[in-house]
């Protein structure tokens, strides 16, 4: 099948490759020509574990091309996929112009009839109005949702191997194309869900709007936890055998991050007060998200009473979460301003994301290769995002380099006992502070 993708962002990127890697001839097309550019020499705009060679092996194959010329990249195709982004504007509200703007340019320049799909996330609604701007062409276009359930760090499995497929279509013509496109990642009985175009609109919205309560909710309860000598972890593990509840999301921590939670959420708010509505659930989750961000900064600040001037944090973390380079509204960045704010200093490691903080910070904070390269010269060791190589660390060694032997886990990657041996004061999430 001809596939043409709209946006080479995380979305667009990941989706047209894997169509590709699944034998259909994809374009991806982007008026950005630097980052076409740079695509047609291997050079990816994200970090995606496993991204990089599906791109250069399915473009050496000439399943994947990409071009800044949006005529010679929808013709010939049967599907169109707007991929584009959804930023969030000052109301809360998800910025939809260039949703709009993409639909506009398909009607103008598509020389046959198109499915066009919009797999961006967007307020319900949103397709009824691409749809009306695709019927004011001479073609006769039809007009689907399909909402994407990645996750950075695992998108490709995510993509090839999806929990479910969702589509929202008003014809069985274009419920047809779809499942056939499909159909080779649906092979293990995953669900083709079939929906109106407005519940699948909803439908990715309420799946992130239920795991960011989930996570707000753990991390109040983490609070809590502090405040009455009980141990998060222990309930952690008292409610996950519950079948009821489970275990996935409930993991105290920083707060969250990215791309997704923190727009989605405040663009559910922003649709139900435009419907008259107060989300009060959701205005909670957002509101313990964001006090979450500033749990480890307080903590840091009760340890040194307040005084934090000329003290130097190691920092383990500076993406939302691992396995990306993403440091949208990342809680490692709320940390550092507020360090900065104080006249600390930082050092600080990350396996992917420190070219994105350096484009933001640049010479402000220090920047280190390797993790213990970090904690020399360092009083205490700040740990924001879970990454695998800092969930074994020599102790030993961090008790030597770490002037003030202190460690600040974000992430509860370590049983108190561990550094505490050490002679490691750690201070965690929802659990007590173990002096060394």
């Amino acid at each position: 099948m001809k596939i043409a993708i709209l946006g080479t962002g995380y979305v667009g990127l990941v989706t047209g490759t894997c169509l590709a890697d699944c034998g259909n001839e994809v374009t991806c097309i982007d008026k950005d020509a630097g980052k076409i550019s740079g695509l047609l020499q291997g050079r990816l705009p994200i970090y995606e574990p496993g991204l990089e060679e599906l791109v250069e092996r399915n473009g050496r194959e000439g399943r994947l091309r990409f071009t800044t010329d949006l005529a010679e990249g929808l013709r010939g195709s049967q599907i169109v996929f707007i991929c584009v982004g959804t930023p969030q504007s000052e109301t809360g509200a998800a910025d939809l112009s260039t949703v709009f703007a993409v639909a506009e340019a398909i009607a103008k320049n598509a020389e046959d009839s198109k499915l066009v799909v919009v797999k961006s996330t967007v307020p319900v609604g949103t397709n009824a109005k691409v749809f009306e701007i695709l019927s004011k062409a001479k073609i006769q276009h039809r007009a689907a949702s399909n909402p994407e359930f990645l996750k950075e760090g695992a998108a490709i499995d995510d993509c090839t191997k999806p929990d479910r497929v969702v589509v929202g279509v008003r014809d069985q013509q274009s419920t047809d194309l779809l499942r056939e496109l499909y159909a080779p990642v649906l092979r293990t009985e995953r669900p083709f869900l079939v929906m109106s175009p407005e519940s699948a609109e909803m439908t990715k919205y309420v799946a992130n709007a239920m795991l960011a309560t989930k996570i707000s909710f753990i991390n109040e309860m983490a609070n809590l936890c502090e405040m009455t000598n009980a141990d998060i972890n222990d309930v952690r593990r008292g409610i996950g055998h519950d079948a009821r509840i489970g275990f996935q999301f409930l993991f105290p921590g920083a707060g969250y991050g990215g791309s997704c939670f923190p727009k989605d959420i405040r663009a559910v708010i922003s649709m139900a007060s435009a419907k008259g509505m107060d989300s009060r659930i959701l205005l909670s989750v957002d509101e313990v998200n964001e006090a979450q961000k500033l749990r480890l900064g307080q903590k840091i600040t009760g340890h040194y009473q307040g005084i934090l001037k000329g003290k130097v944090f190691a920092i383990w973390g500076l993406a939302f979460k691992p396995r990306t380079d993403d440091i949208r509204e990342a809680p490692a960045l709320v940390l550092i301003h507020n360090l900065l704010a104080a006249g600390a200093k930082c050092r600080v490691h990350d396996p992917e994301a420190m070219e994105n903080v350096r484009a933001q910070l640049g010479d402000r904070i220090e920047y280190l290769d390797r993790p213990m390269d970090a904690v020399q010269g360092a009083d205490a060791l700040v740990i924001v995002t879970e990454w695998q190589e800092f969930r074994s660390p020599d102790f030993a060694k961090l008790a030597s380099n770490l002037t003030d032997k202190v460690i600040f886990d974000g992430r509860n990657l370590y049983e108190p006992k561990a550094p505490a041996a050490f002679g490691l004061t750690y201070h965690s999430i929802g659990r007590a502070t173990t002096q060394g």
